[in-house]
């Protein structure tokens, strides 16, 4: 398997494919999104009382990122580690994935030579694989490897949200079914992510669009308002990336959480808010804390790949 590096941040321009792609997001969304009058109050987790938003505007609305803005490090790869646990690809695709995870993290950037062939190989794993198979192990994976790396600052800003009585959607280049086990989890209205297509309940190993990244986030989030009817100017974003500025630079009030150096720098240009809940030096190594995950665990894959060479 080659590195899953469709994940990784792409050009921040609009193409058709990023419309496709939006637009395909936004109808998933909707078609597996409760109502507000079908979910239940969720329980509060004690955090401190947020301000803002204020309530009473039914077009607000709020939209999070997720790899590092609501969830530390990236929930394609924690689903990785669910896939991997249960023998869905081997220990050196595992150790390739999180190499290549942690550089693309670090370095912020790819080679569009290669990105074909790494879609081609991430949706690999789950060709032929039921939709339903994959949303029940989903739900294992998230109490497994994802419920314990929820950020607690940006679930009482989500929460903030929900209390005044505005839908808040997840925005991420995840695939949608393990957004929406994540959004549904933390109580939130639904999930905006990558859609593989399938037909029949069964995944054809191909996408609809292009990864829901960049600007085609920004597209989904357009599709999604026009048929909610959301008043864009009085929606949230909130975002850790630099990749995420053209949903940020969409709504009338943007955030930058946990953010990375460019959009720090970008958030204090522009006068956006800015909130980051790393603590000391996770937060000085901006942009590494995700990474840092990735490498350590391709280190333990490295270690396990040695011990059965040496074993043979």
């Amino acid at each position: 398997m080659a590195a899953l590096k469709w994940l990784t941040p792409r050009r921040q321009s609009a193409t058709q494919r990023s419309v496709e792609a939006g637009e395909a997001a936004a109808e998933a969304a909707l078609a597996t999104s409760p109502r507000p009058e079908d979910t239940a109050p969720q329980e509060r987790d004690g955090t401190a009382e947020v301000s803002f938003p204020d309530s009473g505007d039914p077009r607000a609305a709020a939209f999070f990122d997720l790899d590092n803005t609501v969830m530390q490090g990236a929930a394609i790869f924690h689903f990785a580690r669910g896939l991997y646990k249960r023998h869905f690809f081997d220990t050196q695709d595992l150790l390739r994935f999180a190499w290549q995870q942690a550089y693309f993290r670090m370095a912020g950037s790819e080679d569009p030579e290669h990105m074909q062939d790494a879609r081609d190989s991430a949706l690999s794993i789950v060709k032929g694989h039921r939709v339903e198979e994959l949303m029940a192990i989903g739900e294992e994976i998230y109490d497994e490897y994802m419920a314990g790396k929820i950020w607690p600052g940006t679930r009482a800003l989500a929460q903030a949200h929900l209390d005044a009585g505005q839908r808040v959607w997840l925005v991420t280049a995840a695939p949608v079914e393990t957004a929406t086990i994540i959004a549904r989890r933390l109580g939130l209205t639904g999930a905006l992510g990558t859609v593989a297509e399938s037909v029949d309940g069964v995944y054809t190993g191909r996408l609809v669009g292009e990864p829901l990244h960049g600007p085609a986030k920004a597209e989904a989030v357009r599709a999604l308002a026009m048929t909610e009817d959301l008043d864009l100017s009085a929606c949230a974003a909130y975002s850790d990336s630099h990749n995420d500025i053209p949903i940020l630079s969409l709504v009338g009030h943007p955030y930058a959480i946990n953010p990375d150096s460019r959009l720090r720098r970008h958030a204090r240009a522009e006068g956006w808010r800015l909130r980051d809940y790393r603590t000391g030096r996770k937060a000085a190594r901006v942009g590494i804390p995700a990474a840092a995950g990735l490498g350590a665990l391709a280190g333990g894959a490295a270690a396990a790949v040695a011990i059965s060479r040496r074993r043979k």
